[in-house]
């Protein structure tokens, strides 16, 4: 692959010359506003979604929402039109936009789109065979630090709930309650479960960062005839559910079948993930767990 060309500040320059200063406040504080986006058959999905979130972020730490999200509009579609040769027409793109209020006292922002191909051959066991998770004794981080609704590269918490969970066993995925010990959210996705007698459950808006994802599962769910509410979840409930789903952008939604130890429903991918990745899947025209195994096929 040759060197793909990435947006920095205005300018398409090749990504291995891509740097942020490291007097940026980005760097300096991790004052970074972010998100993940993916393409599927190399389109971009939900990209308005994804910049109205941005937008709300930005206005939280201060900065003009309007003019980045504007500038990103256009970066990111013609991001994946210049390096549309680089990958293989079945692959697909993983896309970071993000901004920062730039390097200290220049009262110039910085705002940078990059990306690279999506790495599908490191889910495959995950979408056939399911994940493992460990509840952390991390918790998520409290409104009173920032917001939830606030997407940020501030990820230590995330950082240091899964290193403790891989000490645990190496292979699994953190699950981070919040300050009242309900479930919050998994590191860098949103928790989802299901009981056969209640249908679909997430975390009430207002205590997680609402993902793009739940959000699309929400919308299959309402398809599908899947009950689907907003309730706080206690980690008993982890348990006790015959499904534990994640949803976020890159995988969309895979499924955890064990949790601390304790199997989840029959151990393994359930019946309502089937359907839900199925139905995702004929929505984007993508077979999303096919194009895993294709890749790592290829590979």
């Amino acid at each position: 692959m040759q060197s793909l060309v990435v947006y920095s500040n205005g300018n398409w320059i090749p990504s291995v010359e891509l740097a942020v200063a490291v007097d940026d406040v980005g760097f300096l504080l991790g004052a970074t506003i972010t998100e993940r986006l993916r393409t599927f058959g190399g389109r971009v999905f939900r990209l308005e979604e994804h910049l109205r979130r941005m937008r709300q972020s930005l206005k939280v730490v201060g900065l003009d929402g309007a003019a980045i999200t504007a500038e990103l509009a256009a970066a990111v579609p013609e991001f994946v039109a210049k390096n549309a040769g680089q990958i293989a027409a079945e692959d697909d793109w993983s896309i970071v936009a993000f901004a920062t209020p730039g390097v200290a006292g220049s009262g110039r922002p910085t705002v940078c789109v990059h990306g690279w191909p999506l790495r599908f051959g490191e889910w495959v066991d995950f979408y056939e065979r399911g994940l493992a998770a460990v509840v952390s004794d991390v918790r998520q981080v409290p409104d009173n630090c920032w917001p939830s609704e606030l997407k940020c590269r501030s990820r230590m918490h995330y950082y240091l709930a899964d290193l403790r969970a891989k000490a645990k066993r190496p292979d699994a995925r953190a699950i981070l309650l919040d300050q009242e010990g309900y479930v919050a959210e998994s590191t860098t996705a949103n928790v989802l479960v299901y009981r056969e007698e209640e249908g679909l459950s997430s975390p009430p808006d207002d205590h997680i960062l609402v993902g793009i994802s739940l959000g699309v599962v929400h919308e299959l769910a309402g398809k599908l005839g899947i009950p689907f509410m907003r309730r706080r979840i206690a980690p008993a409930g982890l348990y006790e559910s015959d499904e534990v789903m994640l949803a976020s952008t890159s995988v969309c939604l895979l499924p955890i079948v064990e949790c601390d130890g304790t199997r989840i429903g029959e151990g393994r991918p359930g019946p309502v993930f089937q359907q839900l990745l199925a139905a995702w899947s004929e929505m984007v025209g993508v077979d999303i767990a096919g194009q895993a195994r294709r890749f790592a096929t290829r590979v």
